[in-house]
């Protein structure tokens, strides 16, 4: 059931919304619910599931694709506000490979369900035009993702992710392991943890347990140029 609060989100949050006649309103809005998972958790796993379209009110959440070997590719990380439509990839008609969605924090979704949001954007030319243009963003991030595993270096790709992280994040202190960051980069811990070593040895970065601090902003830039 929803409360008044996810009502005013919802109403702020779908661009949309005014474009909507009042037995519209009605039919998307009982076919929303809330829904909450816990940090590391899995919140979509494939093309076998297709759980919604989802609002992030609060939380971190991680969208990558994974090989029959097991590496995962990070494609893109959404977060407070955010729209995620490739969870409804089963209404999507171009999708043609497998995406993974985890919850990197505690998550506070509100979650539109896939069949009833096609059937809205079926009936609604608004509602189907930022449906379409939410996916050519996903696919942007998508293709910024490919472009730099296919064609920068890996100390340039590196670079460009704990400048990102640290702009995220609003500190220089990047709070990962050399594990999850081989995540998000779409490589091997051991790589990465040889190229941090060459950083730390630059004096770009210092390492510590479970963590990376940016000691050098100008040489990190250096590397991205």
């Amino acid at each position: 059931m929803l409360k008044d609060e996810d009502i005013r989100y919802i109403e702020k949050a779908l661009p949309f919304w005014s474009k909507l006649d009042k037995s519209d309103k009605k039919f998307l809005l009982n076919h929303i619910f809330p829904v909450e998972y816990e940090k590391g958790r899995p919140i979509h796993s494939g093309s076998m599931d297709c759980i919604g379209v989802l609002l992030i009110r609060k939380g971190d959440i991680r969208v990558y694709m994974l090989s029959d070997e097991g590496k995962e590719v990070t494609l893109y990380r959404l977060s407070d506000g955010d729209i995620c439509i490739l969870s409804a990839s089963c209404i999507l008609d171009n999708i043609t490979f497998d995406v993974y969605i985890d919850a990197e924090s505690a998550c506070d979704l509100l979650v539109i369900e896939s069949k009833y949001y096609q059937q809205l954007c079926n009936k609604n030319i608004y509602a189907e035009n930022y449906s379409q243009r939410l996916v050519i963003d996903r696919f942007s991030d998508v293709m910024w993702a490919m472009e730099q595993i296919l064609f920068m270096s890996f100390d340039k790709r590196l670079a460009i992710f704990l400048s990102d992280e640290a702009a995220r994040t609003g500190s220089d202190v990047i709070e990962l392991t050399h594990e999850q960051i081989a995540k998000y980069v779409g490589s091997a811990r051991e790589v990465v943890s040889r190229m941090l070593k060459y950083f730390q040895g630059e004096g770009i970065v210092e390492l510590s347990r479970g963590g990376v601090k940016i000691a050098d902003k100008k040489k990190l830039k250096a590397l991205i140029m």
